[in-house]
């Protein structure tokens, strides 16, 4: 055995099995996208499990002992090269975190993303955990609760963006070898932000877990996880992050007013909530709006 090894129980096996020999502790992990929301959370409950390298476009201040900072753009190719060289597993969470235009997705969310997962092909980097969201499955009714099997709906380009990082993800896997764990974030916040929405909260020690069992646990192949708390209005099932040894440590309604009594908006009768009726969308059988004059002028129409 190394002498930079250790041999100790993993997580992920029953109170019976042997111990294991392990990977070389601390592993260093890639955190992209590590100045947003997402990273700063991960830093503070990730700990010191890991050698974090954080990368971002913005600055990364007040590291740790166990950080560096490595500065560059998803967009570029060399760059990234230079993000994953010498880590051992990627948690990609940069990119444009909601919607926006068009050719800003394509650049961030899109080809960022495929510089990534080419970048730790090339690499040789093993696991990779992947950030995509709710928004995948954003017009699916909130009527019923339902898992990764479902059909995916995307309310936004943003959205369309996480189904296409889904699917890189499975053809790395499968093409490659790669260990990919995507996981469909809802509200990861601090506390939940209304009662009516609890079932999307995802807080950031449950966020944590679910990272560490995509980048440790044995058996990933290629997954798809849905990632909220234990919440008891729970829209979306996340029996297989359970089976993979999830065992979140939140409930919503641990940190909602009891006697908050607000009805669920008109928007929340689908997973996406307000992307839904973004730039005039809604209801699916409504179909489209009428154009303005204006904007029929300017559709395309063969010569």
């Amino acid at each position: 055995m190394p002498r930079h090894a250790i041999r100790l129980r993993s997580p992920f096996q029953g109170p019976n099995r042997p111990l294991t020999e392990v990977h070389p502790i601390p592993r260093r992990i890639l955190v992209t996208g590590a100045a947003g929301k997402l990273g700063t959370f991960l830093r503070r409950e990730l700990g010191n499990t890991y050698q974090l390298r954080l990368t971002d476009r913005l600055p990364v201040e007040n590291l740790a002992g166990h950080e560096e900072f490595v500065g560059g753009d998803l967009r570029s190719m060399d760059d990234t090269m230079a993000m994953v060289d010498g880590v051992e597993g990627v948690v990609h969470l940069g990119g444009i975190p909601g919607e926006d235009d068009w050719p800003s997705i394509l650049q961030a969310n899109i080809e960022g993303t495929y510089h990534v997962f080419e970048a730790a092909r090339l690499a040789d980097v093993e696991r990779i955990v992947f950030a995509s969201s709710n928004h995948t499955v954003g017009f699916s009714p909130t009527t019923s609760t339902i898992g990764t099997d479902a059909l995916v709906r995307p309310d936004s380009r943003y959205g369309v963006s996480k189904v296409f990082g889904e699917a890189l993800g499975s053809l790395y896997a499968d093409k490659y070898g790669r260990k990919v764990t995507c996981l469909r974030i809802g509200h990861a916040t601090e506390r939940p932000a209304t009662t009516a929405r609890s079932g999307r909260w995802l807080s950031p020690r449950d966020l944590a877990q679910l990272v560490r069992i995509g980048l440790d646990h044995p058996e990933i192949h290629y997954e798809v996880l849905f990632a909220i708390s234990d919440n008891d209005r729970a829209i979306w099932d996340i029996e297989r992050a359970r089976e993979l040894g999830y065992r979140p440590q939140d409930r919503a309604e641990d940190h909602t007013d009891p006697a908050d009594s607000s009805a669920p908006g008109p928007n929340d009768q689908y997973s996406g909530g307000d992307y839904v009726v973004s730039e005039g969308g809604g209801h699916p059988p409504q179909g489209p709006r009428p154009r303005s004059r204006k904007s029929r002028r300017r559709l395309w129409r063969p010569r």
